[in-house]
């Protein structure tokens, strides 16, 4: 038996795709588009452990699916096979809280959420368009990551903000990140044998993106990002948190627009802005020059994190496990230590052997006498994804 998912993931500029098999859950294809809209761009499709690599023009996402389509037609595995596809949508508002099939109306109502996530959803819907001309025969599927922090309670979704505003446009904490964070908080659950509803937990999913949910018994109650994926963590180019005062500063004494200051929170800012770098690889090694910028942005990082650790534990009450995934977050061994020695004062400790090993499986780096379980678990985004799909459509 087998129950072939295509799973794509369309930014801007690329496509990123997987066919898994989601029976054994085996990824059978991956590649990558990149450069679309570009003259010199790039596609790299990986089967049977062979990558099969092009260079062309892709001058849109409609082009970039039918070259992808040709690679799975001459290279395999054939696309005939597959029984669905899966897309990674970032914002669903509050319209969809849940894996959907995709049909026309429901591209209609996506489209109206453009504005809550501009650099995000048009593009994903470019992809879906082009997907299902491509793949007509085959039921799509949107996977939302706002859909898994669809359960905050009002108080943790709800802005202090005029609320006829708020209401008519939409204005809420709608947390992004969400299928990872599902993913894997239900992973530890399985890692520490113990059932998924008993578990308070908090997940850091650190990557290029930042960002951190607190999990009461396996439902999302409080998260970093909010209305945009700007709020919350510092990031790789994102500020994270500002004074929201910040923007009229900006406007009225530096002379900036909206665009300029979009620009600067999302583009120009977080490590970037603070260390000129945002690979924590090159921090590191920064750090080890003394050079002060990087140290002072790596100090920065944590102590923002730290601010959320905090204030989940309060939120939740009592803390069985925090776990650090993405690629920050499994990777970085220095900066899971340095958050979790401050917080050694609430019983956390680190077993700094395990915490050194470098693995691509599922950890406890704490020691047996720690108050929270410390865990590395590397997420998986699409076979998240293959497993929504494939329950959406009954395959």
């Amino acid at each position: 038996m087998s129950t072939p998912i295509l799973l794509l993931n369309a930014g801007s500029s690329s496509i990123k795709y997987q066919v898994i098999d989601a029976d054994d859950e085996s990824v059978l294809a991956s590649g990558l588009v990149q450069r679309i809209g570009d003259e010199s761009g790039t596609i790299d499709h990986t089967v049977g452990g062979e990558t099969f690599h092009q260079e062309r023009g892709f001058p849109n996402h409609g082009r970039a699916l039918k070259v992808m389509v040709q690679l799975f037609e001459e290279h395999g595995p054939q696309l005939a096979d597959v029984v669905a596809v899966g897309h990674r949508t970032v914002h669903g508002g509050a319209a969809f809280r849940e894996t959907t099939l995709v049909t026309d109306a429901m591209l209609d109502a996506l489209r109206e959420l453009s504005p809550l996530a501009p650099l995000h959803n048009p593009p994903a819907i470019a992809g879906i368009d082009a997907a299902r001309a491509a793949l007509p025969d085959v039921p799509h599927v949107a996977i939302f990551d706002t859909a898994f922090f669809s359960t905050l309670p009002a108080e943790a979704y709800t802005y202090a903000l005029a609320r006829d505003v708020a209401a008519e446009h939409g204005i809420r904490r709608y947390g992004f990140h969400g299928t990872s964070h599902s993913y894997v908080s239900k992973k530890v659950a399985e890692v520490l044998g113990r059932p998924y509803e008993e578990l308070n937990q908090i997940v850091c999913h650190l990557g290029n993106g930042a960002s951190i949910s607190a999990i009461r018994g396996g439902v999302a109650v409080d998260t970093s990002m909010g209305l945009t994926p700007l709020e919350g963590l510092v990031m790789g180019t994102r500020s994270g948190d500002v004074d929201p005062g910040l923007h009229a500063f900006l406007a009225r004494q530096v002379g900036m627009s909206i665009d300029d200051i979009d620009t600067l929170l999302n583009k120009k800012s977080g490590m970037l802005g603070l260390c000129g770098v945002t690979d924590f690889r090159d921090i590191n090694d920064l750090i080890a020059e003394g050079n002060a910028d990087a140290k002072l942005a790596f100090d920065v990082y944590v102590h923002r994190l730290l601010h959320y650790i905090g204030a989940y534990l309060a939120v939740l009450g009592s803390l069985d496990a925090i776990t650090f995934t993405a690629g920050v977050g499994e990777n970085n061994p220095a900066l899971r230590k340095a958050i979790i020695d401050r917080l050694a004062g609430f019983g956390f400790s680190l077993d700094d052997e395990a915490n050194a090993v470098r693995s691509k499986e599922p950890r406890v780096v704490s020691t047996p006498d720690s108050k929270v379980t410390i865990l590395v678990v590397p997420t998986n985004e699409e076979l998240a994804m293959a497993r929504e799909t494939k329950a959406a459509v009954g395959a």
